[in-house]
């Protein structure tokens, strides 16, 4: 008799079918790497010494990991109503215009840990502003929010370019960036952390900003899973129709959650820009808002599964550039296919040993799958 489709138990849901996907793209990616003339097993020891092999490599995958806990963040908020918000990597960069704003206007008169929450307020209304406009197109107009927040990232690229080169740079200055902040508007770095468990950093770029995205990260469960909001974003998400049946605005749903969504985007701006360059450069998102797509994925839209994945995100940053030191064959390109190839199974193709999974859980044990057990079992 077949086994019947039934739900997993949620640390199956949330644990073991991601690590499975996960498991089957890095086998994929190994035979890539033997197409191309390497040892698998070389090339992913390398990896992981170079994402995790020391204290300063460390400070660099949680570097990384901070922009896509943000981005990772925002896209699960919008995905828990039912929206794709594409747009994190234009909401992070116009958010980087009011973290500088607050930079160069307090650098001067007022300390870090005063600059500090300025920049947060900053960074995520100007985020929060800027997914404003898809979400009302989209609660208004009916102009469908994936369009409208690609179509806003290149706007919102155009935008600081032209603020970049012709307003913002200093006179006499060529590269377009803003001048350096002082003391009052940089970050203090987290060594310490990692020195405090007897690593060695000697300089990385590891910031303020991983503890507030961690902040943010457990004040986004709360969010959604122990307030009403949450409990009317996750509604509207699972059927628009019976949010409306229950009297739950589907504009103020849209708009609010994007707007959400947009804050958390933006504060991804504080990790780069106060907390390593200390000014505001071009594309100093470099593509954190579309890794935030496959973060969330990954993480199932869930807080606490999307820091592991952000984690993963940035060892594969960190490590890959590591690998592609070591190994000549295998360039940055090859690192791209690897972190393609995490995002097919862990997204496109999500689902795809859910099935086995669900046998091998029924035929184990029945009853956790809410599956009646045979006659004479259990007597």
């Amino acid at each position: 008799m077949s086994t019947p489709f039934a739900k997993l138990p949620r640390w199956a849901d949330y644990g073991l079918i991601p690590v499975v996907n996960l498991v089957v793209a890095f086998l994929v990616a190994g035979v890539v790497v033997l197409l191309v003339g390497e040892n698998p097993l070389d090339a992913a020891g390398i990896l992981v010494k170079g994402a995790f092999g020391s204290g300063q490599n460390i400070a660099y995958t949680l570097f990384y990991a901070t922009n896509f806990i943000f981005t990772g963040l925002a896209v699960a908020v919008a995905f828990h109503c039912g929206l794709f918000n594409i747009g994190g990597e234009g909401q992070a960069y116009i958010a980087g215009l009011g973290v500088v704003v607050v930079c160069l206007s307090f650098d001067a008169v007022l300390p870090w840990w005063l600059t500090f929450p300025l920049a947060i307020l900053a960074a995520a209304a100007m985020g929060a502003l800027w997914a404003l406009i898809p979400a009302y197109l989209q609660a208004k107009r009916g102009s469908h929010i994936v369009i409208t927040t690609i179509m806003f990232n290149f706007i919102a690229a155009s935008v600081m370019v032209y603020l970049l080169v012709d307003v913002l740079k200093p006179a006499g200055s060529m590269a377009p960036q803003t001048r350096d902040f002082l003391e009052g508007a940089q970050l203090p770095k987290l060594k310490w952390m990692l020195e405090a468990l007897g690593l060695s950093v000697r300089s990385a770029p590891l910031n303020l900003s991983f503890l507030l995205a961690l902040v943010m990260a457990f004040l986004v469960w709360v969010l959604i899973w122990r307030t009403r909001l949450g409990y009317e974003m996750r509604t509207y998400g699972f059927s628009p129709k019976a949010a409306r049946y229950a009297g739950i605005s589907e504009s103020r749903m849209i708009i609010v959650t994007m707007m959400i969504s947009g804050g958390l985007a933006g504060m991804m701006a504080m990790n780069p820009i106060m907390g390593d360059q200390h000014h505001m450069t071009l594309d100093f998102v470099a593509g954190a808002g579309f890794v935030g797509i496959a973060v969330a994925l990954m993480g199932r839209s869930h807080p606490f599964g999307i820091v592991p994945a952000a984690i993963l995100f940035g060892a594969l940053y960190q490590g890959g550039a590591e690998l592609a030191f070591e190994m000549p064959n295998i360039s940055r390109d090859m690192i791209v296919i690897i972190q393609g190839l995490v995002i097919l199974f862990a997204g496109a193709l999500e689902h795809m040993f859910r099935p086995a999974v669900q046998t091998l859980f029924a035929s184990i044990s029945p009853r956790s799958m809410g599956v009646p057990a045979a006659k004479g079992e259990g007597a």
